[in-house]
């Protein structure tokens, strides 16, 4: 169980995508719920994205000021949940696979800068008392304002990051205030550049994770709600997706066995008696 934060840069790097691919590949027990919150200052774009506005602006973190001016934060906050994990509309949705919309305009921001803390809150909380992960999309520059303190929660903050040369110099910056401001960070890279893994780490000076690869028309599904392939979930970005859940939780397991032995040993314990 975790709290992980996905950060960005400018250039496009693709954290929504990234977040939207792990959300659905995310491996789940029985019982447990992936929630992707969608905390992105200059807003979300899975509503008119993946969703192609189906369903409006009703729901998403907008919302969630008002609640808490009132003192129904807690209730309020499940409500604005939508389910994307039902694959076929003729079963029942397991309602594991949860998504907190963002905002629909950078001007409803400034009415969150008290949700903040009360929302990495929430999820310190739900991870803590329910078992479920939650994956904070930062968008590209939520890490380094007054909604970085979701960061700073965070068990462990990833850098999505593209290994061009473009992105790369972009990166270096942002890489390196977050690191003042969280801690140690890592790298999640989108292989789209001619810099390995290596290299980017180097020029980084922290840690390439894992790695997703640039699968552009695959990544429209979930970008922007294009026509899903037959084989979609078997595809390279969504086996990818697999493959670097697994390598975050093991991330951000170890980084909360650093800072916290206790509470990991602890964890670890309730992880077992269940």
């Amino acid at each position: 169980m975790a709290v992980i934060a996905l950060a960005g840069c400018s250039g496009a790097p693709g954290v929504t995508t990234s977040a939207l691919a792990l959300l659905l590949s995310w491996p789940l027990e029985a019982g447990r719920r992936m929630i992707l919150a969608e905390c992105d200052p200059d807003g979300g774009a899975v509503l008119h994205g993946l969703l192609q506005g189906t369903l409006g602006d009703r729901y998403g973190l907008r919302n969630l000021s008002v609640a808490a001016r009132k003192g129904e934060f807690s209730d309020a906050f499940w409500r604005q949940l939508i389910d994307l994990s039902s694959e076929d509309g003729k079963q029942m949705s397991p309602r594991d696979r949860l998504l907190l919309p963002g905002i629909t305009d950078p001007a409803q921001s400034a009415s969150l800068t008290s949700v903040w803390k009360i929302l990495a809150q929430m999820f310190r909380g739900i991870e803590a008392e329910s078992g479920h992960d939650v994956l904070i999309d930062l968008g590209r520059r939520g890490a380094y304002g007054p909604c970085g303190v979701l960061a700073e929660q965070a068990d462990a903050t990833f850098v999505v990051v593209r290994n061009t040369l473009r992105c790369l110099q972009a990166a270096e910056g942002r890489v390196r205030a977050l690191a003042e401001r969280v801690g140690d960070v890592s790298v999640l890279m989108i292989n789209e550049g001619p810099y390995p893994a290596g290299e980017v780490q180097r020029v980084l000076q922290v840690p390439v994770t894992a790695t997703l690869p640039h699968a552009p028309k695959d990544a429209r599904v979930l970008s922007d709600g294009a026509e899903q392939p037959r084989h979609f979930t078997r595809s390279p970005l969504m086996k990818a997706a697999r493959t670097t859940s697994t390598l975050l939780l093991q991330q951000a397991a170890m980084r909360r066995a650093r800072l916290d032995p206790r509470a990991a040993r602890a964890g670890g314990e309730v992880s077992r008696a269940r």
